[in-house]
């Protein structure tokens, strides 16, 4: 945490004039990240809902049970359990698989930022120990957003910072465990959240602002543009050792 510690404060202005121009070159880049996203995600829901359409169908078959109304009760309850697990468990990947998109839409971000030539799979992330990680963050970060509802969403307001941070942290540093890149992202969240939470807020409107006046379907080509002030936090803070390589484990001492 040595770098976070040691860094500069960051300038609204010159974040966002930067994420202007660079959402000139990635917005495409953005938009294939969110059709991904979309591919995966969609067929899951429609999985979490199979129990919800199943008491529907069987709510139709009532009066068959009419002699055994605690049969149908217990069926009833049996299925919104079922329901439960199921939006739990299918939030946690969905979760996991946003996570790990947005992870190397920021990697993108800085190849084309910095002019780098290399390039990498849409699923870099979904690889052998990044996968276990992604879906241990994206728990981690369900449980911090519940719990900060749960005290009367006050607090969920200071943790939407860190939460925007661990992304991009995660994404350049893959390597950091999981517990210290958490660490890492309220500490910087902490340092800088004032600008970089009116930051979140202003770029979120503005990109959902724009595509709703592009005839409602323009916020699948805006709504890339709320990464981009966070991948300038990212860069203006903590930055970049080596440009050219995976592995930038040594970004973030720790």
């Amino acid at each position: 945490m040595e770098k976070i510690e040691n860094s500069n404060p960051i300038d609204f202005g010159n974040i966002f004039n930067k994420s202007i121009e660079l959402f000139k070159k990635v917005w495409l880049q953005g938009f294939v990240h969110l059709l991904l996203s979309m591919v995966i995600v969609l067929p899951l829901i429609f999985v979490m809902y199979i129990p919800v359409i199943a008491l529907v169908g069987l709510t139709g078959f009532e009066e068959s049970y009419g002699e055994y109304p605690s049969q149908f009760e217990e069926l009833s309850i049996g299925l919104a359990i079922l329901f439960i697990v199921l939006v739990i468990v299918v939030s946690m990947i969905a979760s996991a698989f946003q996570f790990g998109i947005t992870a190397h839409f920021y990697r993108v971000c800085k190849q084309v930022d910095l002019g780098e030539n290399e390039s990498s799979g849409y699923f870099m992330f979904f690889k052998g120990k990044y996968l276990g990680k992604i879906l241990g963050l994206a728990i981690a970060t369900f449980g911090i957003s519940l719990l900060a509802t749960l005290l009367c969403f006050i607090p969920l307001f200071y943790v939407i910072v860190p939460l925007q941070l661990l992304g991009v942290l995660f994404a350049f540093n893959p390597d950091i465990n999981t517990s210290d890149l958490i660490k890492s992202s309220f500490k910087l969240g902490n340092k800088i959240w004032l600008i970089a939470f009116l930051l979140i807020i202003i770029s979120s409107v503005l990109a959902e602002f724009v595509g709703l006046i592009m005839c409602g379907v323009g916020i699948f080509f805006t709504v890339s543009f709320v990464y981009l002030p966070v991948y300038f936090m990212y860069k203006d803070t903590i930055g970049f050792q080596n440009t050219n390589e995976m592995d930038t484990r040594d970004n973030v001492s720790m």
